[in-house]
């Protein structure tokens, strides 16, 4: 798969004595590794531990793309980056500390990340792409990519104490990630990390197993898991495999592809609920809104409205909206009693599921006025007040 660097300086055999003593890899394998091209997509929970081993590995051109910036709320997993480098684009933060981890490697920072426009190019100049995204329209993205230019894509993903590895290769072979994802997750159905929350360490797993594949890859030894699903569990500590058969019907790896390009409406949309219109909702006020008209209700009808935080209590230390009344969504069934059933209730959280499900569940319940705030405190921060600690 990657051609054969020709020379490795004495300090660069010095350092990869290790690998060199590995009759699987050798001299050979460490050149080969030190002429690869790998991409990382995301500088965070699973990039981090891919792109450190892969730089401490030698690969010779390591390619970080991420369009964010350094919070928080990242550190307890991304360990690119420290308190510095909050604010600082992640791409610069991974690069500092990839330079200083292996200052014999070239490290490229895309600080565009990966987009329908750019993809196909940004993919063609790298052998292995490592996906280290969270976000279910960049992993389609990612893959479509990957296939249309015939790029082999190592595939992680964490939620809560699980996660999943896999090789996506249908170039040689393999099926891709739609043929074992056809199509998103219907909204709402999946919350992400922020919300439903994730153990730092798992990232460290499987971004691990990631940069284990890509180098197993390289330099063409082991098994792949091409054509198989490694899951873990870290509450068990135990690992699964599940074979994955190529799909002839898949839309992009299929024998009669429908998707031959990357159309950016494709990958526009959310596994987020979707702001219901009040024309189509079956009660006085829509099942969402938006924190624009949240804060316009809570001005203009201070009186008929109540906004309810359902977040936990160490989460409200964090940041909370001014006025706002706390009840967490554990305490929602046997508070019933004590919310206003006259008043528009309005449910937030942290991004959104929580509340919408609090919602729904008011609802149902008989409360005539209850509506979702849509991406909750988190959008409330970046749209509405800055000044708010995000996490």
């Amino acid at each position: 798969m990657v051609a054969a660097s020709p020379h490795l300086s004495p300090a660069e055999l010095a350092r990869y004595s290790r690998h060199l003593l590995l009759s699987e890899i050798g001299v050979a394998g460490q050149h080969r590794l030190a002429a690869a091209r790998v991409l990382v997509v995301g500088a965070g929970g699973l990039g981090s531990p891919a792109a450190l081993y892969l730089a401490a590995a030698g690969v010779g051109t390591l390619g970080i793309a991420d369009f964010d910036r350094v919070e928080t709320h990242n550190l307890q997993r991304q360990l690119l980056h420290d308190d510095a480098s909050v604010g600082e684009l992640k791409v610069v933060s991974a690069a500092r500390r990839l330079r200083a981890t292996n200052p014999f490697i070239t490290v490229v920072e895309h600080p565009e990340g990966v987009t329908a426009a750019n993809a196909l190019a940004l993919f063609s100049a790298y052998d292995i792409v490592v996906d280290g995204t969270d976000s279910f329209a960049t992993r389609y993205l990612n893959n479509d990519a990957a296939v249309l230019t015939r790029r082999t894509l190592v595939y992680g993903s964490i939620y809560r104490f699980e996660g999943q590895v896999s090789v996506f290769d249908p170039a040689r072979g393999g099926p891709c990630y739609r043929c074992l994802f056809p199509t998103p997750p219907a909204a709402g159905s999946v919350p992400n990390c922020g919300e439903a929350g994730v153990l730092g360490a798992l990232c460290g797993v499987i971004g691990s197993l990631q940069a284990l594949e890509a180098i197993k890859l390289i330099a063409g030894i082991g098994e792949s898991l091409r054509g198989r699903l490694l899951t873990y569990d870290a509450l068990a500590q135990s690992f699964s495999t599940l074979k994955i058969a190529r799909d002839p019907g898949c839309h992009v790896c299929g024998d009669r592809p429908s998707i031959t390009r990357l159309d950016p409406a494709a990958y526009d949309f959310t596994c987020a609920p979707s702001i219901v219109p009040e024309s189509m909702s079956d009660t006085a006020v829509p099942l969402e809104i938006s924190v624009e008209e949240t804060q316009r209700l809570l001005a203009t009808a201070p009186a008929d409205t109540v906004l309810i935080d359902v977040r936990e209590p160490y989460e409200m230390e964090i940041c909370a909206i001014a006025g706002a009344e706390p009840v967490p969504m554990r305490q929602i069934p046997e508070r019933v009693g004590d919310l206003p059933r006259e008043k528009h209730l309005l449910i937030h959280c942290h991004h959104g599921s929580r509340s919408l499900r609090v919602t729904e569940y008011l609802r149902a319940e008989g409360f005539p006025r209850v509506s979702n705030v849509a991406g909750g405190i988190e959008a409330w921060a970046v749209q509405i007040d800055p000044t708010l600690r995000r996490y």
